[in-house]
């Protein structure tokens, strides 16, 4: 998808070294780990399937590839509950598999970009900080262990136990509904 220079080599292996050691994170930064049933090739497969997962992630709104400066990028819209106002963002992904200490690692980065000319929605927020990384690696026959770093600086002023309680239940929801979608996934 984006450009091999957008990401660089070491937050690939950053992302790898994740699933065998977490680190500290800060405000507006989470991360989980866990097993998802699902091979991952299979599992990497559906969260790069933007059209899928439109079908199974209840907060897309919108979800659609344009260009950039001719490369790749994906505009999100994203449903929040109230009272929080709904999201969009803009952000190129990318990704690759490495050989991490002799495994086979599924590793998927991305990050927001700031793209002046396309507007912002009036009745959005644009985030403008969003940074992801996700690492895949064989757990078994048919599993996956899943490491999942997610920081999103949402805008706006939402207070911090709104936003904890909802990341709380929310982000760990979120594997478990990437593992029932790859449960119904089926490759073209």
């Amino acid at each position: 998808m984006a450009s091999a220079s957008r990401f660089s080599e070491e937050e690939f292996q950053e992302a790898c070294s994740e699933l065998q050691n977490l680190q500290p994170i800060g405000l507006h930064e989470y991360k989980v780990s866990g097993i998802v049933r699902s091979p991952p090739d299979l599992l990497a497969d559906v969260y790069m399937d933007l059209d899928y997962r439109k079908q199974w992630d209840q907060y897309v709104q919108e979800l659609r590839e344009i260009k950039v400066d001719g490369e790749e990028a994906v505009y999100w819209q994203m449903k929040y509950p109230f009272p929080m106002s709904n999201r969009d963002c803009v952000y190129v992904r990318q990704r690759r598999e490495l050989n991490f200490e002799e495994r086979k690692v599924h590793v998927i980065l991305a990050q927001s970009i700031s793209v002046p000319w396309f507007s912002e929605k009036s009745s959005m927020i644009r985030v403008k900080e969003y940074k992801q990384s996700l690492a895949i690696q064989s757990y078994g026959p048919w599993r996956s262990e899943v490491f999942m770093y997610y920081f999103n600086n949402p805008g706006d002023q939402i207070p911090f136990w709104i936003l904890n309680n909802f990341t709380k239940s929310e982000i760990p929801a979120f594997l478990r509904d990437l593992e029932n979608a790859c449960l119904k996934y089926h490759r073209a």
